[in-house]
C-alpha cells in the first residue's frame, strides 16, 4: 500500500510541477510539490531518523542511569567508610581507656614492689647499723679492758677510769 502511495506522490509531482502557461501565479503547485516532496522525504528518511533519536535517547536514559548506579554505589560506600570511622573511634576510645587502666595497674604494681624493697632496704640498713654498733662497742669494750689490764699494776681510780673512757668515746 505505502508503494503504491509513494508511485502516485511521484507521478503527481511530475505532473503538478510541469510549467504549464498561465498567466497567473503558480503558488498552489509549488505548495502541493513542496507538501509532496516533504513527505517522500519524511517517508524515505523518518523511519531512520526516528529510529536514530529514539536510540541515542535509549543510549543516554541508560548511561544515566548507569551514572545514578554508580552514584547510589558511591553513596552507599561512604555510609559503610563513614560506619568504619565511627567503628573505629569507638575502638580507638575504648583502646585508649584500656590502656590507661592497664598503666594504673602496672603502675600501681611497680610502686608497691619498690615500697616493699624499700622497706626491705630500710630494714638491711638497719641491721647492718645495729650489728656495726655492736662491732664498735664491742670493740671499745675491748679496747678500755685492754688498757685497763695494762695499767693494772698503776692504781686505779675513778678520775684515771673515766679519762680513759672519755679518750676511748671522744
Amino acid at each position: 500500500m505505502s508503494r503504491i502511495l509513494v508511485l502516485l506522490l511521484m507521478i503527481s509531482t511530475y505532473a503538478l510541477a510541469s510549467e504549464a502557461e498561465h498567466a497567473g501565479t503558480d503558488i498552489v503547485q509549488r505548495t502541493v510539490n513542496f507538501i509532496l516532496f516533504a513527505g517522500l522525504v519524511w517517508y524515505l528518511i523518518g523511519e531512520p531518523v526516528k529510529n536514530y533519536f529514539t536510540s541515542r535517547s535509549q543510549s543516554i536514559a541508560d548511561e544515566l542511569k548507569k551514572v545514578q548506579e554508580k552514584l547510589d554505589e558511591s553513596i552507599a560506600l561512604k555510609k559503610e567508610a563513614l560506619a568504619k570511622i565511627s567503628e573505629a573511634e569507638k575502638f580507638a576510645e575504648e583502646l585508649a581507656i584500656a590502656s590507661k587502666k592497664e598503666n594504673k595497674i602496672i603502675n600501681d604494681g611497680i610502686m608497691t614492689q619498690c615500697e616493699v624493697e624499700l622497706e626491705i632496704l630500710v630494714k638491711q640498713n638497719l641491721s647492718k647499723q645495729e650489728f656495726e654498733e655492736r662491732k664498735m662497742v664491742r670493740e671499745v669494750v675491748e679496747d678500755v679492758v685492754n688498757e685497763t689490764l695494762n695499767q693494772s699494776g698503776d692504781s686505779f681510780d675513778k678520775d684515771t677510769m673515766a679519762n680513759v673512757i672519755l679518750k676511748k668515746v671522744a
